[in-house]
């Protein structure tokens, strides 16, 4: 079951926090195990399984990555395997900033290279609030559009993540 439906609320990359977790906490009582007890076995699996179902549903849409990298899978944007097209200008500055890392001899240049993938990610992450922020609002051609330019901002994040685990990997040397 899509978790917005099972919240009955819209779809979005900036769900009410507070609403998610009242609904939350509403239906971790309502489908409570121990409540359901003394019912027969069909009915305490049902039980449990919404259970489940509303515990995956707020560790998915209470956690922004998570929610992103879901609404993607929802629209059949994002899977496992996937090989994206990333922009040849992006490609390029990673290429960069790789070459740049696996030539670093102190930690003055891993700190400019640092602070430059820190700009990236920022940038980035920016690209994403523009895109996202009036999400809900917009009819669903245009949401198409915007999510295939949201799955773009993720394959970067993505990207970007493995720099930073270089870059992680190359601080312990200093």
């Amino acid at each position: 079951m899509n978790y917005f439906d099972f919240y009955a609320i819209p779809e979005s990359f900036n769900p009410d926090q507070a609403f998610l977790k009242k609904k939350f906490y509403e239906l971790s009582k309502q489908y409570h195990p121990d409540f359901y007890a003394n019912e027969d076995e069909a009915k305490q699996q049902e039980i449990l399984e919404l259970s489940t179902l509303n515990n995956k549903a707020y560790q998915t849409l209470s956690n922004p990555n998570k929610r992103l990298e879901y609404i993607l899978r929802l629209h059949e944007l994002v899977f496992e395997g996937a090989k994206p097209q990333l922009p040849a200008d992006f490609l390029m500055e990673m290429m960069d900033i790789n070459e740049r890392l696996m030539e670093v001899d102190n930690a003055a240049e891993l700190g400019h290279i640092t602070a430059e993938v820190l700009a990236v990610e920022s940038d980035i992450d920016e690209g994403l609030s523009a895109l996202t922020n009036d999400y809900e609002q917009l009819d669903d051609t245009a949401k198409e559009s915007r999510l295939n330019d949201i799955a773009n901002i993720y394959y970067r994040q993505k990207y970007l993540l493995r720099i930073k685990e270089s870059l992680n990997t190359f601080a312990s040397r200093f």
